[in-house]
C-alpha cells in the first residue's frame, strides 16, 4: 500500500480509501460487508470512508463492528454530517451548530470510537452562516472528537472563503471529497487549481463513474444482474446517466489500452484518477471481498502521457462530449433536504 498526505496537513492516508455508501446497510448482508472490510485491512488499506446518512445511520455501525479488535491508531476513520439521520425535523439537517454536535457525538456512538481522523461537511449549506458552521468545526476539534475536518462537493469559491475562516478559528480545512472520473471532471478547472492554493486534497468519489468505467456495461444490451444499474435502492438513479450506447461504446475503447498495459478496465480507472497530483486518494467500495485485492493492485501503475493522451482519444478526445467538464456542476443542494451522494 502506498500513502499520501492530506492536504497540507501531516496525516497520511492509503491511496486506496475503503468507501461503504451503497454498500454496507444496503446492497450486500452484514457478513459480506465484514469479509470486505477484512479484504481491505489485508490489502493493506486503513482509511475508511462512511457518512451518517448511509443506510441511515446503519452503514457506520456496520462499519465500526467490522473494524472493532483492530488497534485504533492503525486507522483512519473518516465520517460526515449535513443529511438528516432517522427524524426529519427542522433541526436534523444542514451544518449548524446543533446538528454537527449531534452528528458527530451519534457518528462515536455508531462506530464505537473515541474520535474520527476525518469529520467532512458532506456539503455546502447555503441556509447556514458558514461563520457557525467554521466554528462548530473548531468545537468538535478542540473537544478531540475529530482530529482533521474535510468538506464534500464545495466549490472554489466555498473553498476559499471555508479556509480562510478555518484559519482564523485555529485549524485547516485538509480535504475536499468530490465525484472524479474519466467521464466527470468538472474538478479540473477551478476547484483543483484552488485547492492547491488555499492546500486541500481531493478524496475522490467514484473513480470508476458508478462502475460503468469497469466495462462490464455493454453497448446494446441490458445491465448485467444484480449490478449498480440494477439496484433500486439508490444505484440505478446514480449510474443512469452515463448507460447511453454511445457512452458505453467509448468506454469499450478503453479495453486495449488495458489489456496493452496487462491490468484490468477498473485498475485503469483508478489509476487514472490517482494520477493527478492533487488527488490523496480514491474512494472504492466493494460488494464482494475478491473486488478489494484486484482494485489495489492499480496502485502499481503508473500511466505515462502517452497513456493519458490515448484514453482521452479513446473517450472522444480532449473536447468530447461524452466527458462532463462544468464546474457549475459542483454545487449543493439550495435547500437542506437535497439529494444525497
Amino acid at each position: 500500500m502506498a500513502y499520501r498526505f492530506l492536504g497540507e496537513s501531516g496525516l497520511k492516508v492509503s491511496e486506496v480509501v475503503y468507501g461503504n455508501w451503497l454498500t454496507h446497510g444496503s446492497q450486500v448482508e452484514n457478513d459480506t460487508a465484514t469479509a470486505c472490510v477484512r479484504a481491505a485491512l489485508d490489502a493493506g488499506i486503513t482509511s475508511f470512508d462512511t457518512a451518517d446518512v448511509y443506510a441511515d445511520g446503519v452503514a457506520e455501525s456496520v462499519l465500526g463492528a467490522a473494524l472493532r479488535g483492530e488497534p485504533r491508531e492503525s486507522l483512519e476513520i473518516f465520517t460526515k454530517v449535513y443529511f438528516p439521520v432517522g427524524r426529519r425535523g427542522p433541526n436534523d439537517t444542514g451544518l449548524s451548530r446543533k446538528h454537527i454536535r449531534e452528528g458527530i457525538d451519534g457518528s462515536l456512538r455508531r462506530l464505537g470510537v473515541d474520535y474520527v481522523d476525518l469529520y467532512q461537511a458532506h456539503r455546502f449549506d447555503h441556509e447556514t452562516p458558514l461563520e457557525e458552521t467554521i466554528q462548530a468545526f473548531a468545537d468538535v476539534v478542540r473537544q478531540g472528537k475529530a482530529l482533521y475536518i474535510g468538506v464534500s462537493e464545495w466549490t472554489e469559491q466555498e473553498l476559499r472563503e471555508g479556509q480562510e475562516l478555518a484559519r482564523q478559528a485555529g485549524f485547516r480545512i485538509v480535504s475536499n471529497q468530490p465525484q472524479y472520473s474519466m467521464l466527470w471532471r468538472v474538478i479540473e478547472s477551478r476547484v483543483v487549481p484552488a485547492s492547491r492554493v488555499v492546500g486541500i486534497s481531493q478524496i475522490v468519489w467514484s473513480p470508476m463513474a458508478q462502475g460503468v468505467l469497469s466495462g462490464k456495461y455493454l453497448p446494446g444490451q441490458a445491465p448485467p444482474a444484480g449490478s449498480r444499474a440494477t439496484d433500486d435502492k439508490g444505484g440505478d438513479v446514480m449510474i443512469k446517466g452515463y448507460l447511453r450506447d454511445e457512452v458505453l461504446a467509448a468506454v469499450q475503447g478503453l479495453r486495449p489500452i488495458a489489456d496493452g498495459l496487462g491490468i484490468t478496465m477498473p485498475q485503469l480507472a483508478i489509476a487514472w484518477v490517482l494520477a493527478n497530483d492533487n488527488v490523496s486518494a480514491a474512494l472504492v467500495g466493494a460488494t464482494r471481498p475478491e473486488q478489494i485485492a484486484e482494485n489495489v493492485k492499480a496502485l502499481e501503475v503508473r500511466l505515462t502521457p502517452e497513456v493519458l493522451i490515448a484514453i482521452d482519444h479513446a473517450l472522444g478526445g480532449p473536447d468530447s462530449e461524452l466527458i462532463e467538464r462544468d464546474p457549475a456542476r459542483t454545487k449543493s443542494p439550495s435547500h437542506r433536504l437535497g439529494g444525497v451522494r
